[in-house]
C-alpha cells in the first residue's frame, strides 16, 4: 500500500497502517502517564526524550539550575525496566572514572577489568561539561558505536543504550565546552524554559502533596527494555516517499550555504532528520512520514550541530532562528 500524499493527510482522510502501532503508542501513553505524576508541563521535553529512546539516540538537555532536567531523565529511566547509571561530571573526572579500569588480581596474578558507570543502558550525565577534554573524548567511541575499547580488548554494550546529558547555558566558570564531534553524536539538543505562573503552581501544589515520600517512589515501571528494542524495529518501518528524503536533504544542504552559518551540518544530522520523524509518525500512530514530523524534528536535531558567524551571534541572532528561517525558505513537497 502506497503512503497517503500531504494533500491527503491534511484533509483528514483516515488509512489503515501497515504497521500496528497500537502497542507503542499505548506503552508512549503509560511513559508520559508515569512521568506526569511529578512534571509539571514540559511537555517538549518529554515528547523529545521519548522519540529519542525510540530513534536510537542520545540527549543533550540545556536549561538553567532547577527546570527538572535531570529529575525527568531519572524518572524516564525508572519507567523503563533496565539498568541505570548516573555520573557526575567534574573537572577532575577521569576516563577509567567513566569507562572502567584493570586491577591486578594478586590471587590469579592477572590484571581484571573492572568495568565503569557507562557499562549500563540508561547513562544520566550531570553537567557534561564539567569535565575536560580528554574524559569527554572517552564518550566518543561509546556513544557512536555502543561498544568500549580498552586495553586491546573489545567489550559491546548492552541495548537499548541510551546517554542522556545535562548542561547549565549561563555558568562558565569551571565548564569546557564541548567538542564539534562531541555535539553531533547527540541526536537532540532540548532546550528547557522555565514554567510558566500555572505551572509554577501546579509544581509547589504536588511538591507539598508529597509529604514524606519521594519522587522516584510514585514511578512504576511500564516497559521492558526489550521491548524499547522491538518498538525501534518498527520505527525503521515507517515509510517515507523520496520527495520527503530530498526534502531533508534540501534543508541541510541549506545551511551549509547559509552566510549566517560558519559550519552548517553533516550527513549525521540527514540520517538523525530521518530517524526521528519516522518516531514522531510511529507515536502519532502513522506508518508514514509526513513533512510536519520533518518540521518537528529539523530544530531539535541541527540547532546544536551548526554554528553561527560571530558577526551574526553579535548581533543576537540565534542557530534556532536560522533553522527557523531555512525551514520557511525550504519549499514543503506536495
Amino acid at each position: 500500500m502506497e503512503a497517503p500524499n500531504n494533500e491527503e493527510v491534511q484533509q483528514g482522510i483516515s488509512f489503515e497502517n501497515r504497521i500496528d502501532l497500537s502497542e507503542l503508542q499505548e506503552s508512549v501513553f503509560k511513559i508520559k502517564k508515569e512521568l506526569q505524576k511529578v512534571i509539571v508541563g514540559q511537555k517538549d521535553m518529554m515528547d523529545l526524550l521519548i522519540v529519542a529512546l525510540l530513534a536510537d539516540g542520545h540527549v543533550l538537555i540545556e536549561g538553567v539550575p532547577g527546570v527538572a532536567k535531570t529529575i525527568t531523565a531519572k524518572l524516564l529511566a525508572r519507567t523503563i525496566d533496565v539498568g541505570f547509571s548516573r555520573i557526575q561530571f567534574t573537572p577532575d573526572l577521569m576516563p577509567s572514572d567513566i569507562l572502567g579500569t584493570s586491577v591486578f588480581n594478586v590471587k590469579t596474578s592477572e590484571f581484571e577489568f573492572k568495568k565503569g558507570p557507562i557499562f549500563s543502558s540508561m547513562i544520566l550525565i550531570d553537567e557534561i561539561n564539567r569535565a575536560p577534554a580528554k574524559t569527554q573524548a572517552a564518550l566518543f567511541e561509546v556513544m557512536e558505536e555502543k561498544q568500549i575499547t580498552i586495553d586491546g580488548q573489545t567489550f559491546q554494550l548492552q541495548e537499548p543504550f541510551v546517554v542522556l546529558a545535562t548542561q547549565n547555558p549561563i555558568e562558565q566558570e569551571g565548564t569546557y565546552r564541548l567538542p564539534e564531534a562531541q555535539l553531533d553524536r547527540f541526536l537532540f539538543k532540548i532546550n528547557v524554559d522555565y514554567p510558566n505562573a500555572d505551572e509554577e503552581l501546579q509544581i509547589l501544589l504536588k511538591e507539598q502533596a508529597l509529604e514524606n515520600t519521594t519522587k522516584a517512589s510514585k514511578i512504576e515501571t511500564v516497559i521492558s527494555g526489550a521491548k524499547i528494542n522491538e518498538f525501534r524495529n518498527l520505527v525503521n518501518q515507517i515509510k517515507i516517499e523520496e520527495n520527503l528524503l530530498k526534502y531533508i536533504a534540501n534543508i541541510v544542504v541549506n545551511t551549509r550555504t547559509n552566510s549566517f552559518l560558519y559550519l552548517g551540518a553533516s550527513p549525521r544530522a540527514s540520517i538523525a532528520i530521518l530517524g526521528a520523524s519516522k518516531a514522531f509518525a510511529a507515536i502519532e500512530g502513522r506508518d508514514f512520514v509526513t513533512p510536519e514530523d520533518i518540521k518537528r524534528a529539523t530544530i531539535p536535531v541541527l540547532q546544536h550541530r551548526v554554528i553561527v558567524t560571530p558577526e551574526r551571534e553579535m548581533e543576537g541572532l540565534t542557530s534556532k532562528q536560522i533553522i527557523e528561517q531555512i525551514i520557511e525558505a525550504v519549499e514543503i513537497p506536495r
